[in-house]
């Protein structure tokens, strides 16, 4: 395809080149929480001495009472659910912007749309990090950027970074706000002003192309926007990420994203066909749409990964496929983790996975289960009769299970035999079916489980997940090792009240992603986050030890980079730094990420090339 031929009428929809009316609105304070995750009427409330969800935008919602969970975090996790602590409200005063008069008239000459609100200033000045919204809480935040931008075409951007370089401005690219590596967080030592450039105006379906099976986004879309378009034309991207309701289309790219359904449908770099991106040097992209081409380095994996630190991702080609006919849950039981890692692993080598197949820990197992309304999720294996047939029948110990929770797209005789296979191997590893209640509850559960840290923060519970990938053979060690050496690091600290737990989320051929879920009670510090931060890191340390990445799909940002120069050895940080020069030889694109600052900023780390 040529780019004449994009006004061909089989590639364009009624909806194409339409901006997409967005469910986040423009003020995203409107309906989304300025200090915390998700919208503001969903939230997890202790009400009438029970816990509910407010809301009814997820199934656990519409105020259902979750009687279990009181009893849960007295026991594991020392909390008082009578004493909340008192949240903060928005600051009445915000720090003043650091001036930037040329810069703006230049904007403002050209019609580009901006914002120096405090507000909108500060919700901007951050992503979804433990450290990010401890501090919005306790209003000791020091960096906030200094004018919002909102750019609504490619054609803007290009002016927007133009003027940056002029003015020596510094631009942070801004999608969905979620990040969980420090990525879109301010550098907090920064002199010059920041430009954050929100990319939520920029959302339009530029064109289809039914016959080829792709389409052209402009990067500012949200996941669910994409796929209500998609779908309204018998269609899926099937990249769903656990920010998908948040996240963005250029925000994925910019991260390496992946989704729970990638099994079928791929990680963001499987489907991805092109990509166009503003750098300070111009515009980097392909000048073909073809499915593969060899002319050397592949320069969209430049900007895969790139966490906004070499140019704004204005557009993104992408493979679309049909709606499956079936989509069918289930869920397996397992006698213990191991014993399910072990399953995962033969299903993997067999070439069996469903869309998504994600296996918990007992830990997680019974955090599930003091979150499940009465009758709710799970409620079969909690039954007295349910319990028995764990323990007699099977043989199984209920403080060992694990569950696994698989979701299946297809055709309904291809869901049908790939169900009858994918059981049978796990009759063979002693586990057996728990229904498809169960495993549905399980999967769209979450979508609700990032809002449990708001919740924890008002009761002096700091909590996080970080996540690695490892090969088959050192999956069950590593997770293993991983929670050993938190509990350790949690007992130099004296904490007694904590929770670490685990589960697999992501299977391929090689190996598999694990997510790593940590909290603890922090009436006794005065900074808990800084200790939560120290144990993490131990506990990354220890990852590396045991044969993990520094990260699956949550890239590195600021709070990883100190391990990115041994993971991609001294030449492979210099060539990113070559990169870096080339097409961003001023550092307007200072992010801050991927290298440690040490005693310099990152112009100076650049200068000494």
């Amino acid at each position: 395809m040529s780019a004449g031929k994009e006004e061909d009428p089989v590639r364009l929809e009624p909806s194409a080149g339409k901006k997409v009316v967005s469910v986040i609105p423009k003020q995203r304070q409107e309906l989304l929480k300025w200090n915390g995750w998700g919208y503001k009427d969903s939230s997890f409330q202790y009400v009438d001495d029970t816990l509910v969800f407010t809301g009814s935008r997820y199934p656990i919602g519409g105020s259902i009472s979750l009687p279990y969970f009181k009893d849960y975090v007295e026991k594991y996790l020392n909390v008082n659910l009578k004493n909340k602590q008192r949240g903060n409200p928005l600051p009445p005063d915000y720090p003043d912007p650091v001036p930037c008069p040329e810069f703006l008239a230049k904007l403002r000459e050209l019609g580009i749309d901006l914002s120096q609100r405090g507000e909108d200033r500060l919700i901007r000045c951050h992503g979804q990090t433990l450290h990010d919204i401890y501090t919005l809480r306790t209003g000791t935040f020091k960096r906030i950027p200094d004018v919002v931008l909102f750019p609504t075409s490619h054609d803007q951007v290009v002016q927007i970074v133009g003027c940056a370089n002029e003015c020596n401005v510094v631009v942070i690219p801004y999608g969905g706000g979620t990040s969980v590596s420090g990525a879109s967080t301010c550098p907090e030592r920064e002199d010059r002003p920041i430009a954050v450039l929100d990319t939520s105006q920029m959302n339009r379906m530029l064109w289809v192309d039914r016959e080829n099976l792709v389409a052209c986004f402009e990067a500012g879309i949200v996941g669910q926007d994409l796929e209500r378009e998609v779908r309204a034309l018998g269609f899926t991207t099937g990249h769903e990420p656990d920010s998908y309701e948040f996240s963005t289309l250029g925000g994925w790219v910019a991260t390496r994203a992946s989704g729970m359904k990638k099994n079928k449908y791929g990680n963001i770099e499987d489907i991805v066909v092109k990509v166009k991106m503003v750098t300070s040097k111009g515009v980097l992209e392909k000048n073909v749409f073809v499915p593969r081409i060899s002319c050397g380095p592949d320069f969209d994996h430049i900007i895969l990964g790139s966490e906004g630190s070499l140019g704004v991702i204005t557009e993104v080609v992408i493979k679309l496929r049909p709606l499956p006919e079936v989509k069918k849950y289930g869920s397996l039981v397992f006698p213990d983790f191991g014993t399910g890692i072990r399953c995962l692993r033969e299903v993997a080598k067999e070439r069996l996975q469903p869309a998504s197949i994600r296996l918990i820990d007992n830990e997680q197992f019974v955090f599930g289960q003091a979150l499940k309304p009465q009758g709710g999720a799970f409620s079969g294996l909690a039954s007295a009769l349910q319990k028995s047939y764990i323990t007699k029948v099977k043989g199984m110990a209920l403080d060992k299970i694990a569950i696994a929770t698989l979701v299946f797209e297809g055709t309904a005789a291809d869901v049908k035999l790939h169900e009858r296979k994918i059981f049978a191997i796990a009759s063979k590893h002693g586990g057996f079916s728990a229904g498809s209640t169960n495993g549905e509850k399980g999967y769209i559960l979450t979508f609700v489980i990032a809002y449990i840290r708001d919740l924890a923060l008002e009761y002096n519970v700091v909590a996080e997940s970080f996540e690695t990938s490892v090969s088959w053979d050192r999956c069950e060690t590593l997770c293993v090792n991983v929670k050993n050496r938190v509990r350790k690091e949690c007992a130099k600290h004296n904490i007694h009240h904590y929770l670490i737990s685990c589960r697999v989320t992501q299977s391929y051929d090689a190996g598999a992603c694990v997510y790593f879920y940590f909290g603890f009670n922090y009436s006794d510090f005065a900074d808990p986050v800084h200790v939560y931060e120290t144990i993490e890191a131990h506990a990354r340390n220890e990852i590396l030890a045991s044969g993990g990445s520094i990260s699956h799909h949550h890239g590195v940002g600021k709070i990883r980079s100190r391990w990115y120069p041994q993971t991609v050895s001294r030449v492979g940080v210099g060539l990113y730094q070559a990169a870096k020069v080339e097409l961003d030889p001023k550092n307007i694109f200072a992010t801050g990420n991927f290298l440690p600052a040490k005693d310099d900023d990152a112009a100076q780390l650049l200068a000494k090339l």
